[in-house]
């Protein structure tokens, strides 16, 4: 009892410490990327915060699992390099019998991870796409800077308004420029606002300008005078938000058999349980021969860690290409990495016995 009380004690210390540093890393290159894309203009940046928490429930799956492999190598390497493996196998236990205690320290955060993996990550993907939408949409109803152009999600259109009211109800001399029309052209109006028809589609209403149209591909154009043009903003709020298969709750995702739901539905499922064989593949990884080196054991760990990602990203385009089934795409990379894990234990093991008895 006091053994597994340490032990869990130690893993969870370790969990903690390489989640921290890795949850570190996410966020700064996360943040840099949105402060990047703030000061491009692409996003407001007011919502910088929003979209870094967003993005942070996203990652948090693969850095648990990842956490979770690192922090049980981490432990049992020191556990060879301070002899207490000597103490455990005089004892008369196996190094399978390791398998316990870290199955038990593991599962808990199996299930979190599959609860992240499988609800909130496409939830805070949803969400983000949302909040952008929005962003997009105040973007493309005018509602800028005066003083300088902007041009709306879509690329067809330019604005650029000299003054705004206190009250932001009106502006004064407002430029528009078309692109994607029948008809493209510039407008120019002295005084314009906005508003909002009764089926949701928003305006904005120029009042006493002028516009100029172009003829494609001539150069005739023609000079319209007006007293009201309204313009229609084809916003993203009105088309709603795009479902992708990544942001699709688990409940719509389930009924859809396509091959790219069913690729999406494989790597959700897949990550808790790449999470439990990683932690099972750690036990025999950890094993630290002082002669070779401290970081041998290291790198063979990275390897595997590596190839079995790289089989589950090629599993999964299998799966939406529709080569594989659902089923055997599940069952290929956890039961081929499963099967090398007999082979690491004896392969430990034995190696082990040879270093004992060389001494």
């Amino acid at each position: 009892m006091i053994f597994q009380r340490a032990v869990r004690r130690e893993f969870a210390h370790s969990t903690a410490g390489v989640f921290t540093a890795l949850f570190a890393i996410m966020v700064t290159t996360q943040l840099i990327r949105l402060l990047n894309e703030a000061a491009q203009g692409s996003v407001d940046p007011g919502a910088v915060a929003a979209l870094l928490g967003f993005a942070s429930l996203n990652y948090l799956p693969p850095l648990l699992s990842l956490s979770l492999f690192i922090a049980i190598l981490l432990t049992l390497s020191r556990s060879y390099r301070d002899s207490e493996m000597v103490v455990w196998f005089s004892s008369g236990l196996s190094l399978a019998a390791w398998m316990r205690p870290v199955l038990t320290f593991a599962l808990p955060l199996v299930a979190s991870i599959a609860a992240l993996s499988l609800f909130l990550s496409p939830w805070a993907l949803s969400q983000s796409a949302e909040f952008r939408g929005k962003l997009s949409t105040r973007k493309d109803a005018g509602q800028v800077a005066p003083g300088a152009f902007q041009e709306s999600s879509a690329g067809d259109r330019v604005i650029f308004v000299e003054a705004v009211a206190d009250d932001t109800s009106h502006v004064r001399n407002v430029f528009v420029s078309e692109v994607g029309s029948e008809r493209p052209g510039v407008t120019m109006a002295g005084t314009g606002h906005q508003e909002i028809a009764e089926n949701g589609d928003r305006f904005i209403v120029l009042e006493n300008g002028r516009r100029y149209e172009l003829e494609p591909g001539t150069a005739a154009f023609r000079i319209l005078e007006y007293g009201r043009y309204a313009v229609r903003l084809e916003t993203k709020e009105a088309r709603g938000i795009e479902r992708t298969p990544k942001n699709m709750p688990l409940v719509e995702l389930l009924p859809l058999d396509l091959p790219v739901y069913r690729a999406e539905l494989l790597w959700r499922v897949g990550m808790p349980l790449s999470a439990v064989v990683l932690a099972l593949l750690a036990i025999p990884l950890s094993f630290v021969n002082p002669r070779a080196g401290r970081s041998a054991n290291m790198l063979l760990a990275i390897l595997v860690y590596v190839v079995y990602n790289n089989l589950l990203t090629i599993t999964q385009g299998w799966v939406a290409s529709g080569k594989v089934s659902f089923a055997l795409g599940v069952l290929t990379a956890h039961l081929l990495m499963l099967s090398v894990l007999p082979l690491l234990f004896y392969h430990r093991i034995a190696v082990y016995s040879f270093a004992r008895l060389s001494r």
